[in-house]
C-alpha cells in the first residue's frame, strides 16, 4: 500500500511540474478583452453618474469589486473549458497552477483594503494605484506559463500603478479613470499578446 501510495504522490508531483513549464491556454482574447472593456464602461458610468457610483470610497470601490467579481467568473468559466479541451488530462493541474500564482496577489489586494478601510480610511485613494502593482507582481510571477511578451503588460500594470499613485496623491481623491484606463489597456494588450500566441480557441493541441 505504502508503494501505491508513493507512485501516486510521485505521478502528481510530475503532473505538477509538467504543468509548471507548460504554456497555459486557458486564457482567451475574447473573455480578456471584454474585462478591460467592462473596466472602460464602469469607469465611465462613474463619471456620469458620481452621485450614485461614486458618492465616496465605500460606493466606488463596491462597484469596482463588484466588477471584479463578475471578470473573475467570466475568466474562470473561460479557463474551465479552454483547459479541458486543451490541456485534457492536465487540465485541473494546469488550473491549480493559474490560481495559485494569482490568487496571492487577489489575497494581498483584498487585505490591504481592509486594512487602509479600518485604519487609515484617509489613504484609500491609494488602492487603485497599490492593486495595479500587484496585478503586475501577479503577472511575472505567473511569466512561465503565459506568452513571453505578457511581461510587457505586467510592465504597463506596474508603471500604471505608480503613476496612479504620483497623480492621485496630489489631490488624494478617487477618480474613476485611474482605474478603469489602466485595466482597460492593460487587458487590451493582454488580450493581442494572447491572440497573437494563439491563445484561447486558437490554440494549438
Amino acid at each position: 500500500m505504502r508503494d501505491v501510495d508513493r507512485a501516486i504522490a510521485d505521478i502528481a508531483t510530475i503532473r505538477g511540474q509538467i504543468a509548471a513549464g507548460t504554456l497555459f491556454r486557458g486564457f482567451g482574447p475574447l473573455v480578456t478583452a471584454a474585462t478591460g472593456g467592462l473596466a472602460l464602461l464602469l469607469a465611465a458610468a462613474q463619471s456620469v453618474w458620481p452621485g450614485t457610483l461614486a458618492a465616496g470610497p465605500g460606493a466606488y470601490f463596491t462597484a469596482w469589486i463588484a466588477l471584479a467579481v463578475i471578470c473573475a467568473a467570466l475568466v474562470g468559466v473561460e479557463m474551465w473549458f479552454l483547459s479541458r479541451r486543451h490541456h485534457r488530462g492536465l487540465a485541473l493541474a494546469m488550473m491549480g497552477n493559474a490560481v495559485e500564482h494569482f490568487l496571492p496577489a487577489g489575497a494581498a489586494g483584498a487585505a490591504v483594503m481592509f486594512v487602509l478601510h479600518r485604519f487609515a480610511p484617509d489613504t484609500l485613494w491609494m488602492l487603485p494605484g497599490i492593486w495595479q502593482v500587484l496585478l503586475a507582481l501577479a503577472l511575472c510571477s505567473a511569466a512561465r506559463m503565459l506568452p513571453p511578451p505578457a511581461l510587457l503588460v505586467g510592465a504597463w500594470y506596474l508603471a500604471a500603478g505608480l503613476i496612479v499613485l504620483a497623480l492621485a496623491g496630489t489631490e488624494r481623491s478617487l477618480d474613476p479613470w485611474m482605474m478603469g484606463l489602466p485595466f482597460a489597456v492593460g487587458q487590451g494588450l493582454m488580450a493581442l499578446i494572447l491572440k497573437r500566441a494563439g491563445g484561447g480557441d486558437h490554440a494549438a493541441r
